[in-house]
């Protein structure tokens, strides 16, 4: 079983109608509460692929039962996107409503011991939130960079980090799981210092796990302890804020499905799909002891719940094969990619008495308009130097489309762009630019300079116009390359396109 790629777009047509109405909800709906601001809850899961979820693929072989229901309480988002196929510049644009590569990351990732990305002053949705008197928690994993050396000193307080940012108090890890030092961040320190030496792991090894490198550690840190542990703690703060009464925001960063896989009981062997099946159907767990712990807490109808992914799934035609399942759904590409699969994200909102439930909403969405939606739903005006690529969502959030977003730029692991605008995508180069080969094609004589696709006929991508619709290569160029020059994106601060 390969993804599309080659025209076959009865066939994605037909998945994107067959998943328009998910399954309905076994529990009732949370009541609303009138009259006051919503808590807020971003669950951004790490590396999760738009068809691991059966309300988006109903041919999922993975079992997403929480996550099917917050999609059928909830509104759905067919055509959302991740700012970056890769997990840093989509964490710094959810965060800020501005595009990564504006800053030094202008491809590839940082590692545990970088220097902070967010720079001096730079408003967030923790300061965004906290401005508005909200509790404002973090809780996963960060991978934007902690302290202002070059490399990152452990035995010191971690400032510039997660609090400098706007967080009350921050819980988690300092990169990815795969990436040393392998510690727990606790506000501005760590819980121990990592004085053991862990070994790395191959990539895909047999028997499950997968790659992980090797670097120092905590000597009590234990891989697969960290989704249970990161659960046990955003539940807590929960019932502590309810409590509390104040509102609150919660930031939920997933450290999973990344690898390494590492499933506890009783999920290893739940599913048909490997040890990245069983880590999904963990992560569906841990959204379910989120939304639990909202519903226990009398919170649930008063609380506006996000949650997406950081990029698409890192699932080669060689898992499609071996597995039988589309963890990126129909779309071409993985994680890293330029092409759809690399950043086309599951997108789900839940927002009781204002979000119309199972609705399905097809406008483009990125993920770069968290800010300016939740600007809007606190009725703060955004200012000259924050949030220049982001637009607000909250009609379409209540399940309303109204296309306020009529282009979008997108940018793959290493560096390369892309711009949709309404039906059509350009990519300015040749290849994928990420993992799937080749991640680059030398221009030969006579052959085109990037990529054209009309996703609404080729939602596969498989078939290049770039030769063909040269006027329409030309005012996409012309307006990426605007884009890009003018620092912002924002209406009234930058150009904008018509599709």
């Amino acid at each position: 079983m390969s993804r599309i790629l080659e025209p076959l777009p009865t066939a994605a047509l037909a998945l994107l109608a067959a998943c328009a109405a998910p399954g309905e909800s076994e529990l009732a709906p949370a009541e609303p509460r009138a009259g006051a601001a919503p808590n807020v809850v971003v669950i951004l899961a790490d590396d999760l692929g738009w068809g691991d979820l059966g309300a988006y693929n109903p041919d999922s072989r993975l079992p997403t039962p929480h996550l099917d229901r917050l999609a059928a309480d909830g509104v759905r988002f067919t055509d959302a996107h991740s700012p970056s196929a890769v997990c840093t510049p989509t964490r710094y644009g959810l965060l800020t409503g501005r595009y990564c590569w504006r800053t030094r990351v202008k491809s590839g990732v940082l590692n545990g011991r970088s220097r902070a990305l967010l720079e001096d002053g730079r408003s967030t949705l923790a300061s965004l939130f906290q401005s508005a008197g909200y509790r404002t928690f973090g809780v996963g994993k960060w991978h934007l960079g902690l302290g202002a050396q070059e490399e990152t000193d452990y035995s010191q307080p971690l400032v510039p980090g997660p609090c400098s940012a706007g967080f009350d108090h921050y819980f988690g890890i300092p990169a990815s799981l795969d990436m040393p030092p392998y510690v727990w961040i606790e506000d501005e320190g760590i819980e121990a210092q990592p004085t053991a030496e862990r070994a790395g792991s191959a990539h895909r090894r047999q028997g499950g796990g997968g790659f992980y490198r090797g670097g120092a550690a905590d000597p009590g840190f234990e891989m697969d302890q960290v989704l249970p542990r990161l659960a046990e703690r955003a539940c807590g703060w929960i019932e502590e804020a309810a409590a509390h009464g104040a509102p609150f925001f919660l930031y939920m960063p997933l450290t999973a499905p990344h690898t390494p896989w590492v499933p506890t009981d009783p999920f290893i062997g739940s599913t048909q799909v490997g040890w990245y099946g069983d880590f999904v159907a963990q992560v569906d767990s841990v959204v379910g002891e989120v939304t639990a712990a909202l519903e226990r807490s009398g919170v649930a109808g008063e609380t506006l719940v996000v949650f997406t992914s950081d990029n698409g799934s890192h699932w080669p035609e060689a898992d499609e094969e071996r597995w039988g399942h589309l963890a990126n759904g129909p779309w071409r590409g993985q994680k890293a990619d330029i092409h759809e699969g690399g950043h086309r994200v599951p997108f789900i909102v839940r927002w009781p008495g204002e979000a119309q439930a199972g609705a399905v909403v097809q406008d483009l969405v990125s993920l770069t308009d968290l800010y300016a939606t939740f600007a809007e739903l606190l009725g703060r005006s955004l200012g000259e130097e924050e949030a220049e690529d982001s637009l607000s969502q909250l009609a379409a959030f209540r399940g309303t489309a109204v296309g306020v977003r009529p282009s979008m730029v997108q940018h793959s692991l290493d560096g390369m762009f892309a711009l949709r605008a309404g039906r059509w995508k350009l990519i300015e180069a040749r290849g994928t630019g990420g993992f799937t080969a080749p991640r680059r094609v030398e221009r030969e004589e006579g052959a085109p300079e990037g990529q054209l696709y009309d996703l609404q006929r080729d939602p596969g991508e498989s078939i290049n116009l770039w030769g063909s619709e040269s006027e329409v290569v030309a005012r996409l160029r012309a307006e990426l390359a605007a884009i890009r020059a003018a620092e912002h994106s924002r209406p009234g601060l930058g150009p904008q396109s018509g599709s």
